[in-house]
């Protein structure tokens, strides 16, 4: 018997501790690469988990004796992990899936290719031109689905029975009780035209795309009304219709009735690491997916076009059809290679841009955020095995540094005019974001002036004075956004604190490194790992300082009270708040006036007002309670004033903000 090594245990207890926690479909395979079993799970981690704790049964015991290696694949919902499962079962036929061996399918609904087409369920796909939705697991919210369209659309109930003369079904003089109860209009008795009964299938049709928001809308509005009116039971119908409208409207990325192959390319990259993922569909299924793993610090585009030219070989042809993730780019070399190779090119999508048609758009996003997701949870999994040590080496080397950069930490300044000028601290340990020590500063002695030398300094001074007090690791390297000024101004500080930690700056413009006092900078090579450590630095640092300094704008102009009111979006809040300033005015407008100045609805015009006012006393209550002495918080605001989006904590707290 080939069973795996009982000192294998170790490492697939390993990874299953640090599988995806969402949900997805897990593949185990023997110590000879084949696959053993397929399976499917809510949550990838905890299900593997299970694995390899607790008392097993035999089958189990016997399973896992024989596994060398698991990999996952991640999809959107538990349902799509469904599907997969059961199309990777039937295209594999582990040896140990025995339940999924009988070649079950899922139920689809189909509208048949008829002049006045029926509606109904089956496990049956026929070529025929008939057109198929789902596959669908859940059988019951299939009938709960079909009941209702049966009563939103009066479409024939009767089977097709071709006579002698061709008719698609039996022509009658009268119309049967269906037509009475208004659950048909009688096409088999000439009481509707096709074009009138296609347009009913053409709704028919959007609601099984997903194209529901205003079908749900309405529904909604009616439950409403029948619970308003005590009508309970078809409040309960409705509620039902709306449930099942959810489960089944759902992008399906899994399984569709496109039967032409196609392949899905997406990736991700951080510093000189990247992973393309590629699902492929064939007959209208996911067949699998693919990992594959580079190491380049050439550009995106150049390494996307070597990858494709490397994954497509004479014993792996492209399909007719390629879908990428990303924005659309010019790809004419990579045209003319794919015409020299095969002597044709693939047509290629960008979701969103050129691929065909809203509904199918929406489709291939789906499968390619899937995709991505996969990347993004592989691309984890190798930096965290790698780890940058031999980025940071070379970092040390180019940049003559003391030792090697293990704790780096970089700063950011984000003001406008002056206004909310913050700093951002993030920490990076071993090349990697060490997020709970990242910092925010609230700047003092700068506000009101454009000065990003002083504010430099007060957030360095701020930042390591403390640490030095409490005698708390300081960072090997300081990475400064900025050139020459900025890191002056820095090393004065450290000389100041007595800091023997290195500090150097990355100016936007050219990419250079500056270094302290230094009359010319340092230019590293584009593809250089060192300066894709650093400028990761220089990225996140900035996204962070960014992010808070226009929470605290919006606080300030109290956007989120405006936002709160349906309707009102964020160029609509600001028009408001243009036009009066404060909430005190907003609150004291007439509604008439204020739906003329900002053009908005009446309707809209209230609720405003009204929504001010009630932050306006919010405000007030939460004054006298602090006069008081009491909480600043309370049944109304939790933490936080859910009208202003101001945290009355916070305004007292620590001057440094932990994210």
């Amino acid at each position: 018997m080939n069973t795996r090594p009982p000192e294998n245990i170790v490492s697939l207890k390993a990874a299953a501790h640090d599988a995806p926690l969402g949900p997805g479909v897990y593949i185990m395979r023997d110590g000879e690469n084949r696959i053993i079993y397929v399976g499917k799970a809510r949550i990838l981690r905890n299900r593997l988990v299970s694995y390899f704790s607790g008392a097993k049964d035999i089958k189990t015991a016997t399973l896992v004796a024989h596994v060398g290696a698991i990999e996952t694949i991640i999809t959107a919902n538990e349902y799509e992990a469904l599907l997969l499962e059961n199309t990777l079962i039937k295209q594999h036929s582990p040896k140990y899936n025995i339940n999924l061996k009988d070649g079950k399918t899922y139920p689809v609904i189909r509208i048949t290719a008829e002049e006045f087409p029926r509606i109904f369920r089956t496990r049956h796909v026929l070529e025929d031109g008939s057109r198929y939705f789902g596959p669908f697991p859940n059988i019951t919210a299939v009938d709960t689905m079909l009941d209702l369209i049966d009563k939103l659309f009066p479409l024939r109930k009767c089977g097709s029975s071709r006579n002698s003369r061709g008719s698609p079904f039996r022509k009658r003089d009268a119309p049967c009780m269906y037509y009475h109860i208004g659950r048909c209009e009688a096409p088999c008795c000439g009481k509707i035209d096709a074009a009138a009964y296609g347009r009913h299938v053409e709704r028919v049709q959007k609601l099984l795309a997903g194209e529901t928001e205003s079908l749900i809308m309405e529904l909604t509005e009616a439950m409403h009304r029948a619970a308003g009116e005590q009508r309970f039971e078809r409040a309960i119908r409705l509620r039902d219709a709306i449930t099942a409208i959810g489960e089944l409207s759902a992008e399906n990325a899994v399984v569709d009735f496109d039967g032409e192959a196609r392949d899905y390319i997406a990736w991700a990259t951080e510093g000189i690491f990247t992973t393309f993922t590629v699902f492929s569909m064939r007959g209208g299924k996911m067949t699998g997916r693919e990992l594959f793993r580079t190491r380049s610090a050439a550009e995106e585009e150049e390494s996307l076009e070597t990858f494709i030219a490397a994954y497509y070989v004479p014993d792996r042809p492209p399909p007719p059809r390629i879908y990428l993730a990303g924005e659309s780019r010019d790809f004419s070399g990579l045209d003319r290679w794919f015409t020299g190779q095969f002597g044709r090119k693939p047509e290629r999508y960008f979701p969103g841009e050129n691929s065909p048609g809203e509904g199918e758009g929406r489709r291939h996003r789906a499968i390619l955020a899937m995709a991505r997701q996969n990347a993004q949870e592989d691309l984890r999994q190798r930096l965290k095995e790698r780890g940058a040590g031999p980025a940071l080496d070379e970092l040390a080397q180019s940049l003559g540094l003391k030792t090697r950069p293990e704790r780096i930490e970089g700063f950011d300044i984000a003001q406008l005019d002056g206004k909310h000028p913050v700093a951002s601290l993030i920490s990076f340990k071993n090349g990697v974001p060490d997020r709970k020590n990242y910092r925010y500063f609230k700047l003092r002695t700068v506000v009101g002036m454009v000065d990003d030398f002083a504010a430099m300094r007060e957030a360095v001074r701020r930042r390591y004075s403390r640490l030095i007090r409490e005698g708390k690791e300081l960072p090997d390297l300081v990475l400064i956004d900025g050139g020459v000024g900025q890191v002056n101004a820095a090393k004065g500080v450290f000389n100041e604190l007595g800091m023997d930690s290195d500090v150097v700056g990355l100016a936007k413009r050219d990419e250079e490194l500056w270094l302290p006092h230094a009359r010319q900078p340092i230019r590293l090579s584009k593809r250089s790992e060192a300066l894709k450590v650093l400028q990761f630095v220089r990225d996140e640092t900035h996204r962070f300082a960014t992010s808070f300094n226009q929470r605290l704008r919006s606080k300030d102009l109290f956007f989120p009270v405006l936002e709160s009111v349906e309707g009102i979006g964020p160029k609509r809040a600001a028009a408001v708040m243009k036009a009066y300033r404060t909430l005190y005015a907003i609150a004291a407008a007439p509604a008439e006036d204020l739906a003329e100045r900002c053009g908005i609805s009446a309707p809209a015009a209230r609720a405003v007002r009204a929504a001010a006012k009630l932050a306006l006393e919010d405000q007030e209550a939460a004054r006298r309670r602090l006069a008081r002495g009491g909480p600043p918080t309370s049944d109304a605001y939790g933490k936080t004033n859910t009208h202003t989006g101001i945290s009355l904590a916070a305004e007292a707290a620590e001057p440094d903000y932990s994210p």
